[in-house]
């Protein structure tokens, strides 16, 4: 705390008293302190408590860190709800909750989660949020294909993703208690079902996309390949930064907030104000005790997307830099979710409270249809500046918040009265259903009928099909998945390495690259030359030309096969005729 000025003052009237008086003792000393000292007087007040990561197993970790015991890190749960709650949030960003925008927001986390909607429900009657239930078709759970059945089973003890989904759920809830929700579960946290689902969330509609979760980008498995999993135009996808501080605590680059297509959300600290005009203090959520802090991160393999250029120097970051924005993330002034697992109402925080929150925020203002973080680079205004606090030691802005961007608050935190003023503008070019991106819709599909990822009605009863495939159309107006960078998917739904298939002078056959150049009509099979010919029979004596013959037709037959394949295999012309007595030795 600055206090420096109090201490010289009161040494200097104390001196003053003892040896006399002095002409105009009774003016007050001016103690110099700013505006920003009393912000960061009040963040350095903040009572500290132990707090640990909730996700600790796969490959993939969520970025949710929550109050615990400080022991064995088990969850401390409370009868009351103890940290931030709904109100707090819309107060602290100045949101206007009772807007109803016709918004869908998609969290995408991994594993089973029973009691999702029960705890949903808790949270939201608590704070005197509408109800949001299956049945009203508010609240919709699917797996990482987008189907409501089969749905994963529950996460490992020791990786509970369902403290994870509370938190996303509740934050979402508070920050558009009417907008609709699509919880998307990925079937574990180890393999690809995470990217799987944000084609799953964008097929079924969603206008905003919440991951809370990522894994360090690494030279074997350079972010840049995943690029194609988060590319929807049309979509708004946000990201946690992380919870290690700058560099996933010295892992490498946080992905996907990297990714050149997503908002990657940093995490602050919160606490209310009696010298701030906004009544709220914000500070980037600092390293305290090794116990965590919010993430910052500069890609390895994501090349800068130009609406950074001008923003983030080089000698800061020459690739794709994160965090866009922030907002609250720090556990130590984290908001009062609600598990029933882990005893009812928790304090929890991480930069998985301030993704799916920032999200909300998108959704209800109307800011759905961004695809990447230009909007936020041209509207800062619509952001609290956050210029306090750092989240490690790189000796640049990627770790030391400042005026304008920073690495752990990007621009800022939302500023929702602002973010409702700014224009949104609608887009439905070739949609004839889903989201317009700014919250309504380009249509409703007809009863039996859904709307797909590309804005389109199909019928339900097309019943989508991967199996053994990894790529390409499911076909319903869905897809299986996407392949990463070198590849393409061909026709059997492989992803294989980039290849120009061939059918020069064929009608049918393989095209060297996984496809077909065609097939052949009933009676015909494909030749070796990749020709459509009658197919093999016996029907016609050896002596006559025809349709080519079988090798089990005779042995004479077989004998020239073996010799002359085309003959078994195209047609059985004169010359097949000839070899009868060539062949064979025998007479025609």
């Amino acid at each position: 705390m600055r206090r420096t000025s109090h201490l010289n003052a009161f040494v200097a009237i104390v001196g003053v008293g003892l040896f006399g008086c002095s002409a105009g003792l009774d003016k007050p000393e001016s103690t110099g302190e700013t505006t920003a000292d009393r912000a960061a007087d009040e963040l350095s007040m903040i009572p500290q408590h132990p707090h640990s990561a909730v996700c600790q197993g796969g490959k993939f970790q969520c970025k949710a860190r929550v109050r615990s015991d400080g022991i064995t890190g088990a969850a401390t749960a409370f009868a009351t709800p103890a940290g931030l709650g709904a109100g707090d949030l819309a107060s602290a960003y100045k949101l206007n909750t009772s807007a109803t925008p016709g918004a869908t927001i998609a969290i995408v986390d991994a594993y089973g989660y029973a009691a999702a909607e029960s705890d949903l429900a808790t949270y939201r009657k608590q704070y005197g949020l509408p109800p949001c239930t299956v049945a009203s078709g508010c609240l919709k759970i699917v797996n990482q294909s987008g189907a409501t059945t089969p749905l994963p089973k529950a996460p490992p003890t020791n990786d509970d993703w369902t403290l994870e989904t509370a938190l996303d759920l509740d934050m979402a809830s508070a920050a558009c208690p009417n907008c609709k929700l699509l919880l998307v579960q990925a079937n574990d946290d180890t393999s690809n079902g995470l990217y799987l689902a944000q084609a799953a969330a964008v097929k079924l509609g969603a206008t905003v996309i919440s991951n809370s979760w990522g894994s360090p980008e690494s030279a074997s498995s350079p972010g840049s390949s995943f690029e194609s999993y988060f590319d929807f135009p049309g979509v708004s996808i946000f990201v946690a930064a992380g919870d290690s501080g700058y560099d996933d605590g010295g892992q490498g680059p946080d992905y996907p907030s990297v990714s050149a297509h997503v908002i990657a959300v940093g995490g602050t600290s919160l606490a209310k104000s009696t010298s701030a005009a906004r009544g709220w203090v914000e500070g980037a959520w600092s390293t305290s005790s090794g116990q965590g802090a919010g993430g910052s991160s500069c890609s390895t393999s994501i090349a800068k997307p130009s609406w950074q250029s001008s923003v983030v120097s080089s000698a800061a970051c020459k690739y794709r830099a994160a965090a866009d924005v922030a907002a609250v993330g720090d556990p130590n002034t984290g908001p009062a979710i609600y598990n029933a697992k882990n005893g009812g109402w928790v304090v929890i925080g991480g930069t998985s409270a301030a993704a799916p929150f920032v999200a909300g925020v998108f959704a209800l203002t109307g800011h759905g249809a961004k695809n990447d973080a230009s909007f936020v680079y041209g509207a800062p205004s619509s952001f609290y500046d956050v210029t306090s606090g750092s989240n490690g030691s790189c000796g640049t802005l990627l770790c030391n918040a400042g005026a304008g961007w920073d690495g752990p608050t990007g621009l800022g935190s939302p500023n929702g009265a602002a973010l409702a003023g700014t224009t949104c503008v609608p887009s439905c070019s070739g949609k004839t259903c889903g989201a317009n991106g700014c919250g309504g819709s380009c249509g409703a599909c007809a009863s039996g009928s859904s709307c797909s990822a590309a804005g389109q009605c199909v019928s339900n009863a097309c019943v989508p099909s991967c199996s053994g495939k990894a790529c390409g159309s499911d076909g319903c107006g869905g897809t299986c998945g996407t392949c990463a960078g070198g590849t393409t998917c061909n026709t059997a739904g492989a992803c294989v390495a980039a290849c120009t298939p061939s059918c020069a002078g064929k009608t049918c056959g393989s095209d060297g690259c996984g496809g077909t150049c065609g097939t052949c009509g009933a009676g015909t099979s494909c030749s070796a030359a990749g020709q459509c010919a009658a197919a093999n029979t016996c029907t016609h004596a050896l002596c006559t030309a025809g349709r080519s013959l079988k090798s089990t037709c005779d042995a004479c037959v077989k004998k020239i096969c073996a010799a002359d394949a085309y003959c078994c295999s195209n047609a059985w012309d004169s010359v097949c005729v000839g070899e009868v007595a060539s062949v064979c030795g025998e007479a025609c």
